[in-house]
């Protein structure tokens, strides 16, 4: 019988909690362990530099200490600029996260789409090449939002968070006549994986519907093609969570769902 999988699950903050949620339904015989790195919250608050040389070795750190069989980087900042260096350090195989560009402009009718992500994100080379690559003639709109990660982790830690300040991060994606349903933005990339946290917002408050395109399903696929089926033997009870700033988390209740209902120690 197979011994279940360790997966660690790596984000600056509680985003990465949206992709964790969907790799448990691929994988719920896995041991989890998910690292916020709240001790360098914001990663859109540092350079390049500053991020490669922080998450690089902290990566090591974890795997040295978790042995897992296999790291999520469930951050789209992070991803861009680590995982080449990742992959060239360590042995663990790395599943990173990229803004979906490439399947929203395939799908999107009226070939208007934006990417809403950190302004790390979007104004990053990375991003910009996947859209040169994949925009098959589509108009992208590049949107970098200041404050909608932090709303998110305030909101999932029950925070007073206003539809006034979500709504004015969201604006700018919706481009065109919001009369005209053949030739305004059809589809928004969430490039940052702390958004979806919002999505029942985003859906209430966006002027007109859209498709939104999250990455977890994928990422959660990826993942399950690179350890293949669930073996028998599950590990139910296996749930960690640790923030680098060594603070205790006090979200039991609130992180459950993402844990496929475990209580995460």
């Amino acid at each position: 019988m197979s011994v279940p999988p360790t997966i660690l699950v790596f984000d600056s903050g509680l985003g990465g909690l949206t992709v964790l949620r969907e790799i448990v339904g691929t994988r719920p015989d896995a041991h989890y362990v998910y690292v916020a790195d709240d001790a360098f919250f914001p990663y859109g608050h540092h350079s390049e530099e500053q991020i490669i040389a922080r998450v690089v070795p902290l990566i090591g750190e974890l795997i040295a200490a978790h042995a897992p069989d296999l790291v999520v980087i469930a951050c789209n900042t992070a991803s861009t600029l680590v995982m080449s260096h990742l992959r060239e350090r360590y042995q663990v195989p790395f599943v990173g996260t990229v803004p979906a560009i490439k399947p929203a402009c395939a799908s999107s009718q009226t070939k208007r789409v934006s990417v809403l992500g950190t302004k790390g994100t979007v104004k990053r080379e990375y991003t910009r090449a996947l859209i040169r690559d994949f925009a098959q003639g589509c108009e992208v709109t590049l949107v970098g939002s200041a404050e909608l990660a932090s709303l998110a982790e305030a909101a999932l830690s029950g925070g007073d968070v206003s539809d006034r300040q979500v709504s004015a991060e969201l604006a700018p994606c919706f481009v065109g006549d919001g009369a005209d349903g053949l030739s305004r933005t059809d589809t928004v990339v969430l490039a940052c994986t702390h958004y979806p946290l919002l999505m029942d917002r985003l859906v209430r408050l966006a002027p007109w519907p859209v498709d939104w395109i999250d990455p977890a399903p994928a990422i959660a696929r990826r993942v399950a093609d690179l350890l293949g089926r669930p073996g028998g033997e599950a590990d139910h009870a296996g749930a960690e969570m640790i923030f680098t700033s060594g603070r205790p988390h006090t979200l039991n209740r609130a992180l459950m769902p993402f844990f496929g209902g475990r209580v995460p120690a």
